[in-house]
């Protein structure tokens, strides 16, 4: 059986992308998985036009043109899956692009109505309700809209992931889930209506819980994902239990698209350092998704 022909895109060439991606693609485990391709600068004499470690409107313009072909490669059939290194959002900003990350530039490049950042490990899976927001931000965006569009597309993404019944939490956005109205009312006016409605709707999901122990309690096996409300809510913990291992999956595109658990990491950028463990985890996980598209 031919292996798949998977894209892996180099993100900022300036940070530890092109590294890690020239790593992964020379790794006898995923060779024997899949055969990878290259999308952006990553040959030495390639990028010796991007100051290493430096935010700059080139190397966002020449991030944001790999993805765009590799979106492109993947629409048309020509990849099974496109697996993205990390960009850098100042560089993109520079750059005039209007995107703050990889999700929200994906669902415009392939006209996904309803997408979702979810953190994949084999100990904890977290889908984040909003992501790249002020956390000033959170409450007012934080609609009873969003979270159950939030909810429905996790329920019904997670049986790819082999979950065929998913048990959902969704996390708290106030200490303690708000005790009822005593330390904010977010809970009672929008996460506890948003929950019964999909509840009502035959999803399996439950909450709003606390913070400080939904997480612990998913990796004890009660519930197969968490939906958190803001980014650092739900990245902390999963970075703290898998960091390295854990994959960034977009769910919601017409694509397989994975990525890694980490930035840019301008500060050890061209020195050799870079660990591609993530990279590697997110071709294998895209591998496994396209074959039961």
């Amino acid at each position: 059986m031919a292996k798949p022909r998977v894209g892996i895109t180099v993100g900022d060439p300036a940070g530890i992308g092109p590294e890690i991606a020239r790593k992964a693609v020379n790794d006898k485990d995923l060779a024997a998985l899949c055969e990878p391709i290259l999308y952006g600068p990553h040959e030495e004499q390639e990028l010796r036009r991007f100051a290493v470690g430096r935010v700059s409107a080139e190397a966002g313009t020449a991030a944001y043109d790999a993805i765009l072909r590799a979106v492109e490669d993947a629409r048309a059939g020509r990849i099974a899956a496109v697996i993205t290194a990390p960009i850098n959002k100042e560089s993109f900003a520079s750059a005039g692009l209007p995107w703050r990350g990889h999700t929200d530039l994906l669902a415009h490049l392939t006209s996904a109505p309803r997408v979702a950042m979810m953190f994949h490990a084999d100990t904890l899976r977290v889908v984040l309700a909003t992501v790249h927001i002020p956390l000033a931000e959170v409450s007012r965006q934080l609609s009873r809209t969003r979270l159950e569009d939030v909810i429905a597309l996790t329920a019904r993404e997670l049986p790819r992931f082999g979950f065929n019944s998913p048990r959902l939490a969704v996390c708290g956005l106030n200490p303690h889930a708000g005790e009822h109205g005593v330390i904010g009312t977010e809970e009672d006016q929008v996460l506890r209506p948003a929950i019964q409605s999909r509840r009502s709707a035959g999803v399996a999901v439950d909450g709003p819980f606390p913070a400080d122990t939904i997480f612990l309690r998913a990796m004890k096996g009660e519930f197969d994902a968490v939906i958190a409300c803001y980014h650092d809510q739900g990245l902390i913990p999963v970075k703290m239990a898998a960091f390295g291992r854990a994959v960034n999956v977009t769910l919601g595109l017409p694509i397989v698209r994975t990525s890694v658990d980490h930035g840019t990491a301008f500060d050890i950028a061209g020195r050799g350092l870079a660990d591609p463990s993530s990279l590697i985890e997110a071709v294998k996980l895209a591998v496994r998704l396209a074959a039961h598209r």
